[in-house]
């Protein structure tokens, strides 16, 4: 069984009576993002360390439980002993710590049947003044595998002993694993951070670096600047990921009946907004681990463009008394359908187009008075991307 340890007791070091595990950080609060990281490595528990429960903490722990973990809140190590499994591993996670989800899974052990203690090191020069040192010239980077008895051990002692700075000896002590953490990572931005704008700052390079698995010009060029823009304003706010897409579903559906109604270039701009407040909402979902809302909104911004094909079609031939504008949205509709499921099971290239990129360059053809001119090139740009799809189909049986 896995469980996490997870402490909350240092205030923000620019925000008076806030704690820093509460502060934003990428759509949610730190210790949120934290514990998204353990449940990802299969953690069954959550044990947060606590001093006090502000109105902040008491709403994160209840977002986190609905995540289907068991969280409970201690505040010495005699309640975190009676509290965890005698048998657990147990990944402790330092306060105010930015990681990635790879180094804390690298750290569980996932599907390697590890045991034992571990402790994630850094050389001790030069590194960040927050991590604690250790033995053998290194400090600790933050993250850390302990056997249950560990708190058994740490509970022996007086209780005003940090109990972070205890756990920490008392695997040292027994001769906990030094694991080096590649000092790439630390560029990247691992380390303790309790600053809320600073945390904000890595909060959006979180984010960049999440949406970075989607290699598309479209979610390169324009949704990352905006997600990085608009998430932290978002997250500040509580803004629910359903009110945001919600939202984005209502300028979209506008939109269409706008450009049905003949304002073009305007309805089509509306739906294009309401795309990407979706997207931004898929984002947002990911790192809430809202499974359901992440989904939803995919299928919605695959669906909304091809509605909008379809109308603008339909409207183009309205207007000239012939089939040429309905033809090319059906094809583009279709080739643009199966050329993303063939791009499921491929490596996706950057130049390949989707839903939202061809909405966006239908927008601008409106925007400038020749939607059938672009509705032929959005046409054109879906059969090569199909095509393109299918090759490296090819070359992969």
């Amino acid at each position: 069984m896995l469980a996490g340890l997870i402490f909350a007791t240092h205030e923000a070091e620019d925000r008076a009576g806030t704690l820093a595990a509460t502060l934003p950080f990428a759509a949610a609060t730190l210790i949120e993002y934290q514990a998204r990281l353990l449940i990802a490595c299969d953690a069954a528990q959550i044990v947060v360390v606590v001093q006090r429960l502000t109105p902040e903490l008491i709403g994160a722990i209840a977002r986190i439980g609905k995540r289907g973990v068991a969280v409970d809140t201690v505040r010495s190590a005699r309640e975190a002993e009676a509290k965890l499994h005698p048998l657990a591993r147990v990944v402790m996670i330092a306060d105010g710590l930015v990681t990635t989800g790879s180094i804390v899974e690298v750290m569980a052990g996932v599907g390697a049947g590890e045991g034992g203690d571990a402790l994630l090191v850094v050389p001790r020069d030069g590194a960040d003044p927050a991590f604690e040192q250790v033995g053998g010239g290194s400090a600790w980077a933050g993250v850390a595998r302990i056997e249950a008895r560990r708190v058994a051990e740490a509970a022996a002692m007086p209780a005003d002993y940090d109990l972070q700075s205890t756990l920490l000896r008392a695997a040292e002590a027994a001769g906990a694993r030094h694991v080096p953490l590649s000092m790439r990572e630390v560029e990247r931005g691992h380390g303790v951070e309790r600053q809320g704008a600073a945390l904000e700052a890595r909060g959006r390079a979180v984010l960049a670096a999440s949406m970075a698995l989607r290699p598309g010009w479209f979610d390169r060029i324009v949704l990352r600047p905006l997600a990085r823009l608009a998430i932290p304003a978002v997250a500040r706010r509580g803004i629910g990921t359903g009110t945001l897409m919600g939202g984005g579903g209502a300028l979209a559906v506008a939109g269409l009946l706008a450009t049905l109604a003949g304002w073009t270039a305007s309805g089509l701009l509306a739906t294009m907004a309401g795309v990407l407040t979706i997207e931004i909402g898929g984002a947002l979902a990911l790192f809430r681990d809202e499974p359901d809302a992440k989904r939803a909104g995919r299928i919605a911004a695959l669906v909304l463009p091809a509605l909008a094909v379809l109308v603008l079609g339909h409207v183009s031939d309205g207007a000239t008394g012939e089939l040429t504008g309905g033809l090319l949205a059906i094809a583009t509709v279709v080739a643009g359908g199966i050329g993303e499921r063939a791009a499921v099971a491929t490596r996706r290239r950057a130049w390949w187009g989707g839903g939202p990129a061809y909405l966006l360059l239908l927008s601008l053809a409106a925007l400038v008075g020749l939607p059938r001119l672009g509705l032929a090139a959005t046409a054109a740009y879906a059969a090569v991307t199909l095509g393109a799809a299918v090759e490296a189909l090819r070359r992969q049986a």
